[in-house]
């Protein structure tokens, strides 16, 4: 299976039809036919459904679009690392990120970075810790952000001088808007709206064994959306401070919890990591910058 096949391939798919994909691709038509047909050959499965005017891709098809965008964005990758070994003239730095403020250090870091070094750039990821921690594990990351405690067993980490504090995002017109904190007895029986995370890793800590009696109506992994469903009344979101837009200009309201919910936040890399030039200036300029 060749690497120029896949992009092909993924071409095809995005585009859903055989003409414009290979007009994009500067190749024959006939020509990309015959290599889809090949690559369905190898596998031995039909990619695509096949109609007069598009394409569509089978189940099959689907599950090598997701294998063929992680295969050839690591190739991309690994071509990076290599032009930019020996040299920081330039380079790319790629970062996962949780939800949080406290990504102003990393962008602080990189600024300070560029000032120097013009051509490095900074590619962002955001999700939640699930999804940033299989992308490093892929080593489709040089770092993640993670606001959970560190697995120790698989990775190296520095702990960022930030904590991010849980409240309760509401409407203005809502009755707890009026208080400046929000308490347990507070959140009993109101329909929340809740961070996937937040449900396994923090709130059974904070609610202890009442966190069964919580009325959660909803779950996001980004607080935009959730933002949305607080705004249409669907319900309370329970989120980082500074995440949605609660400004005068803004709908909501933010309320902190009492007593006080705070999560950590760490910059990780994999364990025996070998860094590009440009993620081990970056990783060291950090260091120095916190200390």
């Amino acid at each position: 299976m060749e690497f120029r096949v896949l992009r092909y391939f993924l071409e095809v798919a995005r585009e859903g039809n055989i003409t414009r994909a290979a007009e994009r691709l500067h190749v024959s038509q006939p020509t990309l036919s015959k290599q889809l047909k090949d690559l369905e050959g190898e596998l031995g499965k039909k990619l695509f459904v096949r109609s007069n005017y598009s394409v569509k891709l089978t189940d099959e098809g689907m599950l090598l679009r997701k294998r063929a965008e992680d295969i050839l964005e690591m190739v991309d990758k690994t071509a990076d690392e290599f032009k930019a070994m020996g040299e920081i003239a330039g380079g790319d730095i790629r970062i996962g990120c949780a939800e949080s403020d406290g990504v102003k250090y990393l962008a602080r870091c990189v600024k300070s970075l560029q000032e120097r070094y013009p051509r490095i750039r900074l590619h962002l990821y955001s999700g939640n810790t699930e999804d940033v921690s299989e992308r490093l594990d892929k080593g489709l990351l040089d770092f993640a952000v993670l606001a959970q405690e560190v697995d120790l067993s698989k990775y190296n980490y520095l702990g960022l001088p930030h904590a991010d504090r849980w409240g309760l995002v509401m409407r203005k017109d809502s009755p707890l808007a009026g208080k400046e904190a929000v308490q347990m007895e507070d959140l009993l029986g109101l329909p929340l709206i809740c961070s996937r995370q937040g449900i396994t890793e923090d709130f059974p800590k904070w609610f202890g064994e009442k966190v069964d009696r919580l009325n959660i109506v909803a779950t996001f992994n980004l607080a935009y959306n959730a933002g949305i469903l607080v705004r249409e009344g669907m319900g309370y979101a329970l989120s980082f401070d500074q995440l949605i837009n609660t400004g005068s200009d803004s709908e909501l309201c933010f309320r902190p919890l009492m007593p006080a919910l705070k999560t950590k936040l760490y910059l990780v890399w994999k364990k025996y990591q070998v860094f590009t030039r440009v993620a081990e200036v970056f990783l060291k300029q950090l260091q120095q910058e916190l200390a």
